[in-house]
């Protein structure tokens, strides 16, 4: 389990992190969301004991991360894939790091197995590609077989295989009963991988619920409705909360978006009285513009509109 209590980080005079506290639990992946600058970064950096906080309290499995006597076989982590000499192999690389806390090189073989890294086990850092050399990070945080796992933005520069390959891992890590935390801009991925998400803006909690709240309360769930006889139902449909409109220019005006009643509620309507339906659609919103409409007032660049 991870758990931040109030924490707070500040540089001089500009406070990165501000009262944070959230709670990270065992048996599911969670995913840590928020747009660039948001202090994403700095806290796993504060939970992770290599940046102290300026007030507050950052804890795994009960204790701090420089408190554990063996903190590998607690704490698997990933902040930064290329933090690797470059001239030791893959395998030395692990093998170092499995010297400091007694772990066997059967171990270091397993993982290597594991990440897909045994045929390029003994060649130099210096060549991997960007995946080898996310899996040599995946490969050096589940070492120690830790019971928690912390990930910053574990598929960049993985192809499809290795992204669907990070997200089974992942899921089968929390089915253990594993703590798996997981940094990620990829809000499609995060909406196949994760169970719950901690959602961060301008260094404050915004959100700490599960995807289906999270998208459910954006509000962006939708009927697609196309009927020859559009503004009969407007006129039966119930009005508090229901808003129709066109799907906009070049589409036939019989085509319908109603937000705020569901598929069956609408079906039943038109059926009670005569009005024929062509298609019936529920269309859920996606986790993206969830986390748009959300963070919106946190973004800290923001690109401007073309023409």
């Amino acid at each position: 389990m991870i758990r931040a209590d109030e924490l707070t980080k500040r540089y001089g005079d500009r406070t990165v992190v501000q009262d944070l506290s959230f709670t990270v639990h065992p048996g599911a992946v969670t995913g840590f969301l928020g747009p660039n600058g948001a202090g994403k970064s700095t806290t796993l950096r504060m939970l992770l004991g290599l940046d102290a906080p300026t007030r507050g309290r950052a804890t795994i499995n009960g204790h701090a991360y420089a408190a554990h006597p063996a903190p590998l076989t607690q704490v698997g982590a990933l902040l930064e894939a290329r933090s690797v000499h470059p001239g030791r192999s893959a395998y030395h690389h692990l093998m170092a790091l499995a010297h400091t806390h007694g772990i066997p090189r059967s171990r270091v073989e397993h993982v290597l197995g594991l990440t897909g890294l045994t045929e390029v086990a003994h060649r130099r850092v210096k060549g991997f590609s960007l995946g080898m050399g996310q899996r040599l990070g995946i490969a050096a945080a589940l070492l120690g077989d830790p019971r928690t796992i912390v990930l910053d933005e574990p598929v960049n520069g993985l192809d499809p295989e290795g992204v669907l390959w990070i997200r089974t891992l992942l899921r089968s890590l929390a089915a253990e009963g594993r703590t798996v935390l997981v940094s990620s801009h990829l809000m499609s991925e995060m909406a196949l991988t994760a169970d719950h998400l901690i959602v961060i803006g301008k260094g404050r909690l915004l959100a700490d619920t599960t995807v289906d709240a999270l998208v459910r309360e954006s509000g962006g769930a939708s009927v697609k409705v196309v009927t020859p006889e559009p503004d009969r139902l407007r006129e039966l449909l119930p009005q508090a909360g229901i808003t129709t409109e066109p799907t906009g220019p070049g589409h036939a005006p019989d085509t319908l978006h109603i937000t705020g009643l569901d598929a069956a509620a609408i079906g039943r309507t038109a059926a009670t009285h005569g009005v024929p339906l062509y298609e019936l659609t529920p269309r859920t919103a996606s986790l993206e513009q969830a986390f748009m409409d959300l963070t919106h007032d946190s973004v800290e660049y923001q690109g401007a509109a073309t023409a």
